[in-house]
């Protein structure tokens, strides 16, 4: 099910993820999304080392405030998704990735 929602929240430069904050618990509930959250990643991941293709991802921060950024991703496991420029976040703050 697609949230059309994600559309409205703010988008930020990537240089400005490391002072984010995140929190403890997966933002994703069931097992489905988050399987399908993992093969987007890996998906990205090989779209972005091939052809650096950007892709819009997503994620929620600690205060719950939900956040877009739209940039290449190197490299993407069930613990750390690493973008652009070294930037690392926990794969368990996104909840999702667009492909565009």
């Amino acid at each position: 099910m697609e949230n059309n929602t994600v559309l409205h929240h703010q988008l930020i430069e990537k240089e400005s993820i490391p002072q984010l904050q995140f929190g403890s618990e997966d933002v994703l509930q069931d097992k489905d999304s988050k399987v399908r959250r993992q093969v987007d990643l890996e998906r990205a991941s090989r779209l972005g080392n091939g052809y650096q293709g950007k892709v819009e991802l997503t994620f929620q921060v600690a205060s719950g405030e939900i956040l877009r950024v739209q940039t290449t991703i190197w490299q993407a496991d069930k613990e750390y998704t690493t973008i652009k420029a070294g930037v690392t976040m926990p794969t368990r703050a996104i909840l999702g990735v667009e492909f565009f």
